[in-house]
């Protein structure tokens, strides 16, 4: 049995292996001389592996032995028809590698390899441009990926590209017919909408899938204290799995385990270190056409009626698309909000054009002599950088401030910003252009998927961020042609449903539906509490289905109703809360923005205390935050990640905004009030 350790690090496994065949030297020198393989990239890791392994080896057998099957080669990069491959920095570090470590790879890879096991390397995408620090890019694994994983995928944006879906794909290419790969990664992949694809083809591609769920994702459960619960100490969920082909067998069949959500890290590494594979207790799973292997859902989604997706806008009969909105988008991502968002139009203006003139300073004095290798290494970091602007200043384009796009935003709910709209600095608009323009333009916000978080929604009339609830979808009642016009976002389909469904139900109908109607009805439906309640799994994985409620001009009524205090919360009646000041001093108040649920109350500062918030208004929650919350959240004092707004441009002081966040604290109370008294009335409403 050739076994494989793809990215040794410290040769882990391989010592444990070797552990394994105490007390039978003859088998131990035999797998240690002709069986066990190893890889790894970096230089210092590769000398500890090697040290670790012949240590242990000599530790079991009494005797040194040097460990002949340890290549120093980027696993990636040694794909099977394109010969040797030692990789990129392979090359850069060792430009006249050894014979012996050459040909260490060529037996390797003329192995029929049984076992591939490991804990792969994992770097995600480069948070930060200025950290020039990109992922290395391997065209043939991506190239397989693209036609595999995320050919089969039906997520709206899909990339797995990351180091463990290309080891996982690698991997798979490698295993002999018969064979296992066994590998410890995050767990992701095990519901994750983005990774429907992998699962499909994993289940194609393998007899038997083996999934031990360790859980510890503290992002997505707030229960879980700190790191604690997780087996690495880290915020990722952690699992182990088996992939198994068996040569002469047919079909997959996939099966499933999870660990106590609350077990603490020594619960789980107690249960992994005394229980053997074979005695823990699977439940096989059976995927749904999706390619969900956990939370699948028994109900009428299916049947209900798409209000948009990737999917369902290119389904056309009869030239008509088969959902109820056309377009939609994902909100502005800038990659760069300290420098192209802010409270203030003038210092935002400030940012703007400090950032321009340090891209116009380097652009000038570097043209001709930038390339897409270089361009990193040499630019100024006093600015912030990204992927795009690098491609800008290769070729060569003068960046000019233009203040008409600086352009009122809803940055996140029911907080405002002044954002600098513009192709150029902010790093991705999507489909933004066909929707906002000069006009107001009412837009539904629908967190995306996939997310660890309930669905939420929200109404703004202009622009917004991909953040102003979680990968914020906008559908907008309006698109905008490329001569500015106005055209009806509602499809002809979608109203002929409408119609059909309830003006034929009704004897004398109460008025002929609009689209007007069935964009406020949908906005109102996606508020029902057991509609959510009912399709959260479904939500957290695709776009919203509408079902058809009895009486929909109620539901009309309310989501109309909903969408005014939405878009409107900055004009609603205040709240009557109560203003209690202490006496005032000669120094500054310290503010503090701190709610008190219990006692309904909120201190801004050390001087000032609003009370007399009724226990509702906490009721309205977006995500893991009321809508008062979210206003707090948005209000405090942070000093800025980026070195230069922090030593530049960091102008804002709670006190200047003071009497703003009370009067909108007043109002967003009112808005919670009344959308949550709505939203009580729908629990109560008959919907067969």
């Amino acid at each position: 049995m050739e076994i494989l350790d793809p990215a040794t690090g410290t040769g882990t496994f391989i010592c444990e292996l070797l552990e394994s065949f105490r007390g039978q030297p003859q088998k131990l020198l035999h797998k240690y001389k002709n069986e066990l393989h190893a890889n790894e990239v970096a230089i210092l890791p590769y000398y500890v592996a090697n040290l670790n392994i012949e240590a242990t080896y000599a530790a079991i057998s009494g005797q040194f032995a040097e460990f002949p099957n340890l290549c120093f080669v980027d696993t990636l990069d040694n794909v099977a028809g394109l010969g040797v491959r030692l990789g990129q920095h392979v090359g850069d570090l060792f430009g006249a590698l050894s014979d012996e470590n050459i040909e260490r790879v060529k037996r390797q890879n003329r192995r029929k390899i049984s076992v591939i096991i490991g804990n792969p390397p994992y770097n995600a995408n480069q948070a930060n441009e200025n950290d020039n620090n990109k992922n290395r890019e391997y065209a043939h694994i991506d190239k397989h990926i693209k036609d595999t994983y995320i050919k089969l995928s039906t997520a709206q944006k899909t990339k797995v590209y990351d180091m463990y879906a290309r080891f996982f794909r690698w991997a798979s290419d490698r295993i002999h017919d018969d064979g296992v790969i066994s590998f410890i990664t995050n767990r992701s992949f095990i519901e994750s909408r983005t990774f429907d694809g992998f699962r499909k083809s994993v289940a194609n591609e393998f007899n038997e899938i083996y999934v031990m769920d360790l859980g510890g994702d503290v992002r997505a459960n707030p229960k879980l204290s700190g790191t604690k619960n997780n087996v690495f100490g880290i915020q990722t969920g952690v699992a182990v799995s088996f992939f198994v082909k068996r040569f002469k067998q047919k079909g997959c069949k996939i099966f499933y385990a999870r660990r106590p959500e609350m077990d603490t890290a020594e619960d789980k590494l107690v249960f992994l270190g005394s229980s053997k594979a074979s005695a823990i207790a699977y439940q096989k799973i059976e995927p749904d056409k999706n390619g969900s292997w956990i939370n699948l859902t028994s109900n009428d989604w299916e049947s209900l009626v798409p209000v948009a997706d990737k999917k369902t806008k290119s389904i056309k009969i009869k030239g008509q698309e088969r959902a109820i909105f056309r377009l939609f988008s994902l909100g502005v991502k800038t990659n760069r909000d300290d420098w192209v968002t802010d409270l203030s139009k003038t210092n935002l203006e400030k940012k703007v054009s400090h950032l321009i003139a340090g891209y116009e300073r380097d652009r000038l004095a570097l043209a001709g002599n930038l390339t897409a290798a270089n361009v990193g290494s040499v630019v100024g970091y006093d600015i912030k950088w990204t992927r795009k602007l690098k491609k800008a200043i290769i070729a060569d384009r003068r960046l000019v401030i233009s203040r008409s796009n600086v352009t009122p935003s809803q940055y996140r709910p029911f907080s405002f910003r002044w954002t600098y709209f513009d192709t150029a600095l902010n790093e991705d608009l999507y489909q933004l252009a066909q929707i906002v323009g000069p006009e107001d333009n009412s837009v539904m916000l629908l967190s995306g998927y996939p997310s660890q978080k309930p669905f939420q929604i929200l109404a703004t009339a202009g622009l917004w961020h991909h953040d102003t609830l979680d990968k914020t979808n906008g559908i907008p009642r309006f698109s905008r042609g490329r001569d500015g016009s106005r055209i009806d976002n509602v499809t002809d389909w979608g109203l002929k449903q409408f119609q059909v469904q309830f003006e034929k139900s009704e004897k004398k109908p109460k008025r002929r539906i609009t689209k007007d109607d069935i964009f406020h009805y949908v906005y109102g439906v996606l508020y029902d509490p057991v509609y959510r309640e009912t399709y959260a799994i479904n939500l957290k994985r695709e776009f919203p289905r509408i079902p058809f409620y009895p009486d929909f001009w109620a539901w009309a009524e309310w989501g109309k109703r909903l969408m005014e205090l939405h878009i409107g919360y900055e004009t609603v009646k205040p709240w009557p809360l109560k203003r209690h000041d202490q006496p005032p001093s000669d120094a500054d108040p310290i503010p503090k923005l701190k709610a008190d649920k219990d006692n309904g109350t909120i201190t801004l500062d050390s001087r000032t205390t609003l009370s007399g918030i009724p226990a509702a208004a906490w009721d309205y929650r977006l995500g893991n935050r009321s809508g008062l919350e979210w206003i707090l959240d948005q209000y405090k004092e942070k000093k800025p990640k980026d070195p230069t707004i922090a030593a530049k441009f960091n102008t804002y002081r709670f006190k200047d905004y003071k009497e703003k966040v009370i009067d909108l604290l007043a109002r967003v109370t009112r808005v919670s009030v009344e959308t949550m008294e709505i939203v009580n009335a729908m629990k109560a409403a008959k919907r067969e």
